[in-house]
């Protein structure tokens, strides 16, 4: 049985299936097996880790634990109670007219982002203009429809995570930033700092950067440099502003002090350094990367609130829920007639109810025509029963996005 135990209970002799630590980003250390000494026990604890999953039938057991069940039901429960409010997000552009133009901001920005990194790695010329410009496309297109960019977020490869993962970001933490409101010229820098939070990467040597396997404990010491790198390449940078510098420094930290650069702990970190940290977790642990097949959203929602308090802002966590519904864009959904379908758009007004895109019948274990249905439409019998994972029936969702 599969159960979840303090680190304070973890013993030599026992099975671990999670380090449960996947909120450290980067961090490709191996996360199963028997613990054999107490020096492991030591290294897991000084991470950061406060829970750890472990397989009671392959190894020591003990009373001061929870079954994986419960966990999950759990987060379920908090999933579900943080999403009762609507969105607040409206649409005043259709989807469909919308998507022609995020397209283009997205194909824009990974250009954009790629040509900023590699004029700072040769010391080439760098223009900060049409970043700022940029900034100001991909908050104008969340206004107009906040599901376009979103959708675009879910077709991504592994092989181009690191321009991927910048955009992503930068679309997240528009669609965060204005559902808390913020003002015009704070959101905007917030989204400058998260197209380049990751600049500190240009100075990783390539091994480490693009390592397929593990990282040793020395290199995983000098993947986290880039932290700092990005904040004193930006604080030099003519035109960043510093809410940018704050936003791309601390990315990595959380609120027990378990992150990094500087180890910040809890009001230490700025409102924008948690909002970041949060959105970078999330999109992190549900992109599929060499060594870490992603989450699906709903899992990955679901991650957030368990990790919530000791790493992450828990009332920040909510409302990041709240944005970007139950059912994110890019979900796969069963629904009360057994069809299954991908989530292309939300409901600003009732999360359980996007609209949806049906293509398999799991009754019938067959494709079936593809279909668009409104759930929210008068007149449509169905409704979502819960998330599922695509890979349980190995459906590709990205071919039923756009």
């Amino acid at each position: 049985m599969i159960k979840r135990i303090p680190i304070s209970a973890l013993r030599v002799g026992m099975y671990i299936t999670d380090l449960n630590n996947d909120w450290i980003p980067h961090n490709s250390q191996r996360k199963q097996g028997v613990i054999k000494k107490e020096e492991t026990i030591e290294k897991i604890r000084r991470m950061g880790v406060t829970f750890v999953y472990i397989d009671a039938s392959r190894g020591l057991d003990t009373q001061d634990s929870e079954t994986a069940a419960e966990v999950d039901r759990r987060n379920e429960a908090a999933l579900q109670q943080a999403g009762e409010q609507t969105q607040g997000l409206r649409a005043h552009v259709p989807m469909e007219e919308e998507l022609v133009v995020a397209q283009r901001i997205h194909n824009q920005a990974q250009g954009l982002v790629g040509s900023f990194l590699n004029n700072v790695k040769i010391g080439g010329a760098v223009e900060v203009a049409p970043i700022h410009q940029l900034a100001d496309e991909l908050q104008n297109s969340v206004l107009r429809n906040a599901n376009a960019l979103g959708c675009l977020g879910r077709i991504r490869e592994k092989d181009n995570y690191l321009l991927e993962h910048s955009v992503n970001l930068s679309v997240l933490m528009s669609l965060f930033g204005n559902y808390r409101s913020l003002p015009a010229d704070i959101l905007h820098q917030t989204i400058v700092g998260a197209l380049l939070h990751d600049l500190g990467k240009i100075m990783t040597p390539d091994e480490i950067l693009h390592k397929p396997g593990r990282l040793s404990a020395e290199e995983f010491e000098v993947m986290k440099l880039h932290a700092r790198h990005s904040r004193d390449i930006l604080a030099s940078t003519e035109g960043i502003g510093e809410l940018s510098v704050i936003t791309a420094a601390q990315h990595h930290e959380r609120l027990d002090g378990s992150g990094y650069p500087e180890g910040l702990k809890g009001d230490e970190i700025s409102e924008y350094g948690r909002m970041v940290a949060i959105t970078d977790v999330y999109d992190a642990i549900t992109a599929d990367r060499v060594y870490h097949k992603g989450l699906t959203p709903t899992q990955g929602l679901k991650k957030l609130v368990e990790w919530s308090g000791d790493h992450l802002d828990p009332t920040m966590v909510k409302q990041f829920i709240r944005c970007i519904g139950l059912y994110p864009v890019g979900s796969l959904v069963l629904l009360e007639s057994g069809r299954l379908a991908a989530v292309v758009e939300a409901n600003e007004k009732d999360q359980r109810l996007p609209v949806v895109r049906v293509m398999y019948h799991t009754k019938f274990r067959m494709a079936i025509p593809v279909e668009t249905l409104d759930l929210a439409k008068p007149g449509t019998q169905d409704r979502i029963l819960r998330a599922v994972d695509p890979a349980d029936y190995r459906i590709d969702v990205r071919k039923f996005m756009v």
